[in-house]
């Protein structure tokens, strides 16, 4: 499925894109909650990059969560 890597000092997961949900690995819980709100503002230039990435082309750069 459409997911990111999500890296915290020495945490690692992942996440689904549609969803939000932690898909494998381990995160604070607080960051969890920035990240799955990130996704929410950001889904759809994530699945757009998604796309480009399946297609083997450069994804564009997403703003971060201020």
């Amino acid at each position: 499925p459409p997911h990111i890597h999500v890296y915290y000092q020495d945490a690692k997961a992942r996440f689904d894109i549609v969803s939000g949900d932690l898909i494998d690995g381990t995160f604070p819980p607080r960051q969890t909650r920035l990240v799955q709100a990130w996704i929410e503002l950001r889904k759809e230039e994530l699945l757009a990059d998604w796309a480009l990435a399946s297609n083997g082309e450069l994804p564009f750069k997403i703003e971060p969560l201020r």
